[in-house]
């Protein structure tokens, strides 16, 4: 799949990025987006409600049914967000059929469209796709953005979350996140008789598929690889359990290797090139970490408690992880090394599954008090905790690879566990267009 820009004759004003790019760095806010209302922006921080950008999305022209799916795939993108606001096709007032010309703007103004995204869907000789769109800003008439992709027919859906990366991109000054994947372990079964199974989807549900594992497995906390197109998870059989490695493209499974005790809890270091995890062995669990070349690995946690649930710093010069040392599960960090070892969270209750921010600046966690569940964050060092979400049962975030929002499950009180998306504010929540029951979902990095 390739990208290129489409050229305009105008040179992208930079009038509504600028703006909520203002407000936001104001408000605290600065990676969420809020709606400008003609030539001002507007967010009502006072009432913590953020009001989104309405942006109109109208059919895109040329090859059917392409040019008729794409932009609803780009519409829910956006509207999953919680920063936009894509309006009613019913109410727009005309068809853009050529994306090469400017469009009518008085009509999307009457419709209160900020901005407006067209494109044109076209199939080469080569049975190619070609689908160039363009983003406008409504009120000054000018273009925002203008790109080309070309992409096999087969992955259209793929050409449409590019779309939606980059209008997101344009309008908010972060990264998109939804060329991506989600690996989860998908629950059925009986409360006494429960299957685990690894399933893959794109990150709006589409594209499901189950990963083969050995009959009578029960998986758990698969992790993606921040470099390449593997993943590491724990299986557990009746003779015990192991971590794996699973190429997603050749479908190649290995083993990490052979311990005496438990192994679980694996995770990926930044640069693909070890993965971290736990032993439980004689009553006592550690830290350990294999260099995935050598196949070498090496204890760095030697205390007498449960140290669980490792996970690397950006650059990977860190670890944050869980352990009861203390006498209930609370967050320590400790230099790649096992050296420094220090405890960070202070706060009342039990803090669990640790995992750092893709940008460095937060550590996300699950928390128990009383008898609620929540998602939170905190800085490296402890500080500044925010609790994002409570219900009966939340746990188990993952961070989006734009480290501003996090995916988690969701488990009611005689329900099975659902996927759940929170971003880092606490104000955009939302529920998975997944069906089924899940957990221990786990984010990969923007697709290639």
């Amino acid at each position: 799949m390739t990208a290129r820009p489409v050229a305009s004759k105008e040179s992208p004003p930079m009038r509504l990025t600028r703006l909520i790019a203002a407000l936001l760095f104001a408000s605290g806010l600065l990676g969420i987006a809020a709606a400008p209302a003609r030539a001002q922006v507007e967010v009502d921080v006072n009432q913590g409600v953020l009001q989104p950008l309405p942006i109109a999305i109208p059919g895109f022209g040329g090859a059917a049914p392409f040019g008729g799916d794409m932009p609803k795939v780009i519409a829910d993108d956006l509207e999953r967000s919680g920063l936009f606001k894509p309006l009613d096709p019913a109410t727009f007032p005309d068809k853009v059929s050529d994306v090469n010309l400017q469009p009518a703007f008085p009509g999307w103004k009457q419709i209160h469209a900020q901005a407006l995204v067209d494109g044109q869907v076209s199939i080469g000789a080569d049975g190619r796709l070609r689908v160039d769109f363009r983003l406008w800003d409504v009120f000054s008439q000018q273009q925002l953005l203008g790109l080309q992709f070309t992409s096999t027919q087969e992955n259209w859906r793929r050409v449409a979350h590019k779309i939606s990366d980059a209008v997101y991109e344009r309008l908010t000054g972060e990264k998109g996140y939804f060329d991506t994947q989600v690996v989860f372990v998908a629950e059925s079964g009986s409360k006494t008789k429960r299957i685990h199974r690894l399933e893959i989807m794109d990150q709006d549900g589409a594209n499901r598929s189950f990963l083969p594992t050995d009959p009578g497995e029960q998986v758990f906390t698969p992790r993606f690889s921040p470099t390449s197109r593997q993943i590491t998870y724990m299986a557990l059989r009746d003779n015990g359990a192991a971590v794996y490695l699973f190429d997603l493209d050749t479908g190649r499974r290995e083993s990490l290797g052979r311990y005496s005790g438990i192994v679980f809890a694996p995770r990926f270091a930044p640069d693909g090139s070890r993965v971290a995890f736990s032993v439980s062995e004689h009553g006592n669990t550690d830290i350990y970490e294999m260099d995935l070349h050598s196949r070498v690995s090496r204890r760095l946690t030697t205390d007498p408690a449960i140290d669980t649930s490792p996970s690397y710093s950006p650059d990977g010069g860190k670890i944050v992880f869980n352990s009861d040392r203390g006498g209930s599960p609370q967050i320590y960090v400790m230099n790649a090394d096992g050296s420094g070892q220090h405890r960070i969270s202070f706060g009342q209750g039990r803090y669990t599954t640790p995992v750092w921010s893709p940008r460095g600046d937060l550590i996300a966690f699950t928390k128990q008090t009383g008898g609620s569940f929540h998602i939170g964050v905190m800085r490296p060092d402890g500080s500044q905790e925010h609790i994002l979400t409570t219900s009966y049962l939340d746990e188990g975030p993952t961070w989006a690879p734009n480290g501003r929002v996090l995916m988690f499950s969701r488990e009611g009180a005689g329900a099975g566990p659902r996927l759940w998306t929170v971003d880092v504010t606490g104000r955009v929540e939302r529920a998975e267009p997944y069906p089924g029951s899940a957990s221990d979902p786990a984010w990969s990095p923007l697709l290639n």
